[in-house]
């Protein structure tokens, strides 16, 4: 079990404010990303701005995806990049340590009330109170649908900026259909705000914070690679139908994408492959290639997709990361006598919890290529994931569990060599 000490961040964060509570750092530009707040607060008891929009219909056809910042086949940030003048110290510290931690979990806003989303968020920070600050994450991945029901800009106060105020590290994220949905005829275009929020060209206070200090985070596009030290991440969107995931014009199914996407994910495989990258290959990704759950099917095209960028690069993924189910499911699909883990986090504080569609004993075979390995339908939670230079394991937590209990309800370890789960 791991040691708890008071809180601390990370070496290199910002640690020292004005007289106003503004960050300093002295010698630095004023574009320098800032993370979280000086102090803790109390968790808020109500929105500012109560989710009224549930009676409305959002729009049922796929969105024209925005081409990343420069127009690159593979666009690319960096964790070091990420946290600005302190990220060369910060991947130093992290291979000195040798091994990473990170957050990993969707379907975070609420629309009923800041409660559920704020349980997560905290258990979340006191991952930061280790006794070892290896074991001190070092970002949080998200894997869509940060605010509901319509990705406006009006609900990014209180379903992510208000939730991660004490949260001292970057936040990267993937969009979810939530997150891309409008209104029919609303003037705001699909996307807008989280384009805003997430592909800003340099951290920048958001109109959307509310006068919280986070600043915005630097992606250059809705789809990238997050390389880190020990591990890629390769995030794509897949749109804003409810179901199913969409990243391609599917052999002409529809006409308004192209395969952009497709040929981002083939380039980064190539490129792990080129580079004889060792590292851990992460697929994120909101809608699930699969799910057992009661709201949402999976994705077989989007799946298709997928696996035709893995065999024309030659490379495949040690695990497959999702949301969009909202709750926790880990299946263990075997390609080409390759185990690959997928796992559905959807269960990041969006109210109400989603049932699966039946009780399973687990480990549940569904054929001979995939297994139901464990789910849990009745607590919201998230994945704290490590890695090293030979193993990647993913950890469950549920926050029911409180924030002193350190013990995994789920856990999986991938040896990254031989693609092989234990």
């Amino acid at each position: 079990m791991r040691k708890k000490t008071p809180r601390q961040t990370l070496q290199y964060a910002i640690k020292s404010f004005d007289a106003n509570g503004m960050p300093q750092q002295p010698g630095t530009a004023n574009d320098q990303p800032i993370f979280s707040q000086p102090k803790p607060s109390p968790d808020p008891v109500s929105f500012k701005d109560p989710v009224t929009d549930q009676k409305y219909q959002g729009i049922a056809k796929v969105e024209p995806v925005p081409p990343p910042a420069g127009g690159a086949v593979e666009p690319i940030v960096t964790l070091e990049q990420a946290y600005g003048l302190a990220g060369a110290g910060v991947v130093k510290a992290i291979q000195q340590a040798k091994q990473i931690v990170f957050h990993s979990v969707g379907d975070t806003g609420s629309v009923t009330g800041p409660d559920t989303q704020s349980l997560v968020a905290d258990k979340m920070v006191s991952d930061f109170s280790e006794a070892n600050p290896a074991d001190v994450p070092s970002f949080f991945f998200h894997l869509g649908d940060v605010v509901y029901y319509f990705g406006e800009s009006t609900y990014y106060y209180d379903q992510f900026f208000e939730p991660y105020r004490d949260y001292p590290a970057p936040i990267f994220a993937i969009a979810g259909n939530h997150d891309g949905v409008v209104y029919p005829n609303d003037p705001a275009p699909t996307l807008d705000a989280f384009l805003r929020n997430f592909c800003s060209a340099t951290a920048a206070q958001s109109p959307d914070s509310g006068n919280l200090l986070r600043t915005t985070m630097i992606q250059p596009g809705v789809y990238f690679t997050l390389e880190a030290p020990f591990v890629r991440i390769l995030g794509l969107y897949s749109n804003v139908l409810e179901d199913p995931g969409v990243i391609s014009g599917e052999n002409g199914q529809n006409t308004v994408l192209d395969n952009r996407q497709i040929a981002f994910l083939t380039a980064a495989l190539k490129r792990v492959k080129s580079e004889k990258f060792s590292g851990a290959v992460i697929i994120a990704v909101h809608h699930p290639p699969f799910t057992g759950g009661v709201e949402h099917g999976g994705s077989p095209l989007m799946l298709a997709d997928i696996d035709g960028a893995c065999t024309a690069a030659g490379v495949w993924p040690h695990a497959v990361f999702s949301g969009h189910a909202h709750n926790y499911q880990r299946y263990t699909r075997t390609v080409n006598k390759l185990q690959i883990p997928f796992i559905v986090a959807g269960c990041g504080g969006h109210n109400p919890l989603s049932a699966m569609r039946g009780t399973f004993r687990t480990p549940y075979k569904i054929d001979n290529t995939l297994t139901l390995e464990s789910y849990d339908a009745t607590d919201y939670g998230y994945l704290r994931v490590i890695v090293n230079a030979t193993t990647m394991t993913v950890e469950y937590h549920p926050e029911s569990d409180g924030s002193t209990t350190k013990t995994p309800n789920d856990v999986v370890t991938i040896t990254l060599a031989t693609h092989t789960v234990s």
